[in-house]
């Protein structure tokens, strides 16, 4: 069948096709947290530390997020089903990889080749979503659906990695993915049609380049600083390196006939404020789905099973604001939806600042679910907003730039929270935040961990009100226009 008769030609054929693509997506998202869990685990059988379980999940979100950028233009170029189909299978290979490791180096290797294969599956999904409905109402819901589904997905991680690892062992976590990879694949061979393609178009491979060095030579920094020393040589040259690298690709990207990242994007007010709130509010999820995760088995004593069960009020409601958004955006507008769900997001951080070692459940079950709600809100409407306010032939260069803020946050997310929490244990070794126990080290733990809450907090309501002003900016111009 063609993509057009089986998936455009009818509502059931696009709904099935949009149901293939989101299982794919679900997947490549739910693997940045559901190896949180497994984290306990990994190290008594691998025998390592807390930094080098950091990189198990910020190897996989590091390339994730640094080749989204190059993922868009290579579909732009080949295809984007095409791609892909490559990334699914790309993916599902190195996931039975991970599961076959019998060293971290060997696990942390397959991790970065399995978030590059990941990357590309995202902007070629949006693509593929957009050139499937044509009606503008029908298509801003399907955007929304997608864009709720990562958070749904990253939240659901902890839940369903916690039932693998208790009943089948911390390999489990990256087998699920091989038979769902598979069915995905097959199911995709069997539709002909491609998106238009644009072979005019040319990767910026020096940017590329530039791009992953600066931001791995700031996220070995950020996870390392603490066991080497902030004032170490090597962390220093790290920080140093990723100052000129960053510089040299800004610059880079100014002078690019065709730039990795465009930087006059950010001149587009709603494009901006889309990429404060990917950022800012993945941020806060990251940490909150890390932080926990360890919080729930190391301090409170819960099984892997029991610590995904206590993220059940994050699940639901994002579940439930995800298919709600689009009855209510089609109401609410997104200067008010955006803003909003930033507030809500970090008023409930905030609230979880008074969680302490023994803490009941339902004391802060509600803020958890405020966490979904704002973060579904928020970032279904950023999405919507974005690809509504750029031309069709620069969607998926926006998109992939947009996806790579709301991954940049993953990475920075376990870095920085990790890198707070450690430095508040009483012993610097990082296999401390691994095994508190009670007593003083639980107190710490806590205490690191609300300050990780606060930071997040504070980056929700700056990008709640850069968002307002930069959404007003664009209200503001469509007013004048008519009257100039």
């Amino acid at each position: 069948m063609t993509m057009e008769q089986g998936a455009s030609g009818t509502a059931r054929g696009r709904g099935w096709f949009m149901a293939l693509i989101c299982l794919g997506v679900f997947v490549v998202y739910m693997d940045a947290t559901i190896v949180n869990v497994a984290l306990p685990e990994m190290q008594m059988k691998l025998a390592v530390g807390l930094n080098s379980l950091q990189w198990v999940v910020d190897g996989y979100t590091l390339t994730f997020a640094c080749l989204l950028l190059m993922a868009g233009t290579v579909g732009d170029i080949i295809g984007h089903k095409r791609v892909f189909a490559i990334g699914m299978i790309g993916f599902t290979a190195f996931s039975a990889c991970c599961a076959l490791a019998n060293s971290i180096d060997e696990l942390v290797t397959f991790r970065f080749l399995q978030g590059a294969f990941g990357a590309l599956m995202i902007p070629a999904s949006l693509a593929m979503i957009r050139n499937l409905y044509e009606d503008p109402a029908a298509r801003a819901k399907a955007i929304g659906i997608w864009a709720g589904l990562g958070g749904l997905a990253l939240a659901v991680g902890p839940l369903a990695g916690g039932w693998l690892v208790e009943g089948a062992g911390w390999k489990s976590i990256f087998w699920i993915n091989v038979p769902i990879g598979i069915v995905v694949f097959a199911i995709l061979l069997a539709v002909k049609r491609e998106t238009v393609r644009n072979r005019d178009r040319s990767l910026d491979v020096p940017g590329q380049a530039l791009f992953i060095l600066a931001v791995g030579a700031l996220t070995y920094a950020l996870i390392e600083g603490h066991s080497l020393g902030w004032g170490s040589a090597r962390i220093m040259g790290s920080f140093i390196a990723a100052g000129v690298l960053l510089a040299a690709f800004l610059l880079r990207e100014s002078l690019a006939r065709e730039p990795l990242l465009p930087l006059g994007l950010f001149r587009n007010p709603v494009f901006t404020a889309a990429c404060f709130v990917n950022f800012f509010g993945f941020f806060g999820l990251y940490a909150i789905v890390f932080l926990m995760t360890l919080y729930f088995q190391n301090v409170e004593g819960w099984s892997p099973t029991g610590a995904g069960v206590r993220f059940l009020s994050l699940n639901v409601s994002i579940m439930i604001a995800s298919f709600a958004w689009s009855s209510i955006a089609a109401r609410v507008s997104p200067t008010v939806l955006i803003p909003a769900g930033m507030l809500a997001m970090g008023g409930s951080l905030m609230a979880l600042t008074a969680v302490e070692p023994g803490s009941a459940y339902a004391d802060y079950a509600w803020a958890l679910a405020g966490i979904g709600i704002g973060v579904s809100f928020a970032g279904s409407s950023a999405t919507v907003a974005l690809m509504a306010s750029v031309p069709l032939h620069r969607a998926g260069t926006a998109s992939g730039v947009a996806n790579t803020f709301r991954q940049l946050s993953a990475v920075f997310g376990v870095a920085l929270s990790g890198t707070l929490v450690s430095a508040r244990l009483p012993d610097s070794s990082s296999a401390s935040l691994l095994s508190i126990g009670g007593g003083d080290a639980a107190t710490r733990f806590a205490d690191g961990m609300h300050d990780a809450f606060l930071l997040s907090a504070a980056g929700c309501f700056f990008a709640a009100v850069a968002a307002v002003g930069l959404l007003a900016a664009v209200a503001r111009r469509r007013t004048v226009a008519p009257n100039g």
